[in-house]
């Protein structure tokens, strides 16, 4: 693991490549290198435990997704980078809580020296704010409204048109034919990226081209013009704002601007050896120096007898407070407005988030608590962080029981998005790691989770919407009482995921579902039948199994009949038939829709359809062996015609071999579709094939003729009810 990162760290992309989102992704890469440095060792370290693993794979696992990220912002194309830049800002946000939260975990597993370096990069994890640059959001927005415009009924004039994709050309600085030429490959290797597979986002895609293409020589000319020269001789590249001289909007408000600009820097003897923060409780220990006390406790405890800044052998370790330094500590934090948390409190809420089980609360204030020894935890970095801050002041004011449909249901629809998903991922990981343990009030929670899910939807958040689709999978799967508060449209909110990247996520839950009759006919109402057709036609191997599982459970309610045709789903399920893993949901299927007329008429005309059945009577599976039976037993009983069909697939040794080892119900049905057989073909004046010689065992052999007997004959116990 340890290789991985470092190749990790090789392969993290320059600042200057950053094409987009620029600040915030400068501000993540400079963290992930510095925990990616760290990295060898912490595994160095040995956190061996089942939760020192745990918490080392989140790291890791939290190092790839923000190199991921910064990847894509160095590659992507920076339209397609602007009208994402919400996902953009969540996933950056995420990559940061993912750090944060694994290294508080590790940081009690190795140590001192080691902790104390992990504690200074939690802190500024904490305090890292990440936010729009205004001109790309105002970018992102004018695309989002040209999109709308052309997708809708609205007029999509060309004048529309050039006054957009003048607005963006200019606030991303897409002007000269370089920075054109540059925008339209990045374009053409996400086509070539996103493939097929996901067509909605190449009609964005090919949309932005084609604009590029019609207007970029304008845009390119009108340039030229205004700068009285050629811009490919003084082009302008994808400007790093981190690193361009000009004027540049800061996300950050002036006041905060200048507030980090003029960031007070303590004295170098305020601030502890091993921590590298200001001292909360300064104390000296026996070589003279001084230490913030938690962490020279830490280090005795550890074993450790000399002192860690000059390495001499101590006389004891016993220490005595410095209360002079502490009052100069006091006084000068006074005076520059910056408040120190206590250490042993920052110690604590870790201890909470490891142990704490019983409430939100617990989880999600330690989450945003997780800041440990650090001195400028108050000061304020900028108008975006309140968005946490006000998440964090909820989950603070959340208790168990029904206090949480209080607070939630008042203040989580009016929280910034991304505090949101926040909040839905911290109530997931949470509800997935704890079963009785956890109180939730079911109804109005499943409400909050619904409309956060319609939210995502509406915004193309992607990620979001796997997040809200997981917590729903963990809610419904704990709380099944919860399925009544469902409405029509919340199905077929579902059942449009079908198609998108949350298929699998939502295939899960409509899976859950279809296992309580009730729910059937709302799913089958929904649309999610055509999303189960697309599937089938698809043959995703992953997919393919949930799907024929839901199909299967509502082909078992009769109130859903009319909402499946027949002639559109029995061809599909013919190849399937003879793969092991889907055979038992296939057959199932067909046995449950039998009694429908239009389906036995679609599984006898259908090419193979008998064969595939047929073939699934010479198996070992005797559940598989009775659904054949009964669907050959269906189609047999009800119109004669076919069952001269049957016979002629080469039948009569299966059910033979049926009637003798299968289950009691599938040897009654045998021997009766026997019976049906032999009548009609005496009643054609054909010779019945009794005397058949099937190659099976000898058992079979000897009682074979005895046997025969019995099918000319009713047998007891199976009554076969003709339909008109």
């Amino acid at each position: 693991m340890g290789n991985h990162v470092a190749e990790v760290v090789e392969g993290l992309p320059s600042a200057k490549t950053i094409k987009a989102h620029a600040r915030m992704c400068s501000e993540l890469l400079q963290l992930v290198t510095r925990v990616s440095k760290i990295f060898p060792e912490i595994e160095a370290a040995r956190p061996r435990c089942s939760s020192g693993i745990e918490a080392l794979c989140l790291l890791n696992n939290g190092i790839l997704k923000a190199k991921s990220l910064l990847q894509h912002c160095s590659e992507s194309s920076v339209l397609y980078l602007v009208l994402t830049g919400d996902a953009i800002l969540s996933r950056c946000k995420k990559s940061r809580n993912l750090l944060e939260e694994s290294l508080s975990q590790i940081q009690n597993m190795v140590p001192v020296m080691l902790a104390a370096k992990i504690s200074g990069i939690t802190a500024d994890l904490k305090s890292a704010a990440f936010c729009l640059d205004p001109s790309e959001e105002e970018a992102g927005r004018v695309l989002r409204e040209l999109l709308h415009r052309y997708s809708s009924t609205l007029d999509s004039t060309e004048e529309a048109a050039l006054a957009a994709i003048h607005t963006v050309s200019s606030r991303l600085h897409i002007s000269s034919q370089k920075a054109l030429l540059i925008e339209k490959r990045s374009i053409r290797k996400l086509l070539d990226k996103f493939g097929e597979s996901e067509p909605s986002k190449r009609k964005i895609l090919l949309f932005f081209l084609n604009l590029l293409n019609k207007y970029g020589k304008v845009i390119a000319k009108e340039q030229k013009d205004n700068n009285g020269s050629s811009e490919l001789e003084n082009p302008i590249p994808f400007v790093n704002p981190y690193h361009s001289s000009g004027q540049v909007d800061d996300c950050r408000s002036n006041e905060a601007r200048f507030d980090i600009l003029t960031r007070p820097v303590p004295p170098e003897e305020f601030i502890c050896p091993l921590s590298s923060r200001l001292m909360y409780d300064p104390v000296v220990i026996a070589s003279g120096q001084t230490y913030e006390k938690t962490w020279i406790q830490k280090w005795f405890a550890e074993g450790h007898d000399i002192c860690p800044k000059t390495n001499r052998k101590l006389d004891h370790l016993s220490f005595t407070s410095n209360t002079g330094m502490k009052d100069l500590i006091v006084k000068w934090c006074t005076t520059h407005r910056v408040s120190i948390p206590d250490p042993k409190i920052q110690e604590a809420l870790i201890k909470s988030l490891e142990t704490s089980t019983n409430s939100i609360a617990s989880l999600s204030s330690s989450m945003n608590d997780l800041n440990l020894p650090l001195d400028f935890s108050n000061v304020s970095l900028g108008s975006n962080h309140g968005s946490d801050s006000s998440y964090t002041k909820i989950s603070n004011e959340v208790r168990p029981s029904d206090e949480i449909d209080m607070v939630l249901l008042s203040k989580f629809n009016t929280l910034p998005w991304d505090s949101r998903c926040n909040a839905v991922e911290d109530v997931k990981r949470l509800l997935k790691h704890n079963d009785e343990s956890l109180v939730i009030p079911s109804g109005k929670f499943f409400r909050l989770i619904l409309r956060f899910l319609k939210d995502a939807h509406e915004l193309r958040d992607t990620e979001a919407q796997m997040t809200g689709c997981l917590l729903l999978f963990e809610f419904v799967q704990k709380h099944g009482n919860s399925i009544s508060y469902m409405k029509e449209d919340e199905y077929a909110l579902l059942a449009s995921f079908l198609d998108t990247e949350v298929s699998k996520q939502a295939l899960s839950i409509l899976e859950v579902l279809s296992f309580n009759k009730h729910c059937c006919y709302k799913i089958a109402a929904s649309g999610a039948l055509i999303g189960i057709s697309n599937i089938l036609d698809s043959q995703i191997q992953e997919l393919l199994e949930p799907a024929l599982k839901i199909l299967s459970n509502l082909s078992s309610n009769d109130d859903i009949s009319s909402f499946i045709v027949p002639s559109k789903f029995i061809p599909k399920l013919i190849p399937l038939l003879e793969d092991n893993t889907y055979s038992r949901y296939c057959i199932t299927i067909l046995k449950n829709l039998c009694d429908n007329q239009d389906a036995r008429i679609s599984i006898a005309e259908t090419d193979g359809c008998i064969a595939s059945i047929a073939k699934i009577l010479e198996k070992d599976d005797h559940d598989d062996q009775e659904q054949a039976v009964a669907v050959l037993l269906s189609l047999c009983s009800q119109r004669i015609e076919y069952c001269q069909l049957v016979m002629d697939e080469g039948v009569i040794p299966g059910l033979v071999s049926v009637s003798i080892n299968g289950n009691k119900k599938a040897k009654a049905m045998a021997m009766e579709l026997l019976r049906i057989l032999k009548d009609e073909s005496d009643s054609r004046g054909r010779k019945y094939v009794a005397d058949v010689r099937v190659d099976c065992t000898n058992q079979r052999k000897e009682k074979a003729p005895g046997l025969f007997g019995k099918f000319f004959s009713k047998p007891s116990g199976v009554a076969v009810k003709k339909k008109k």
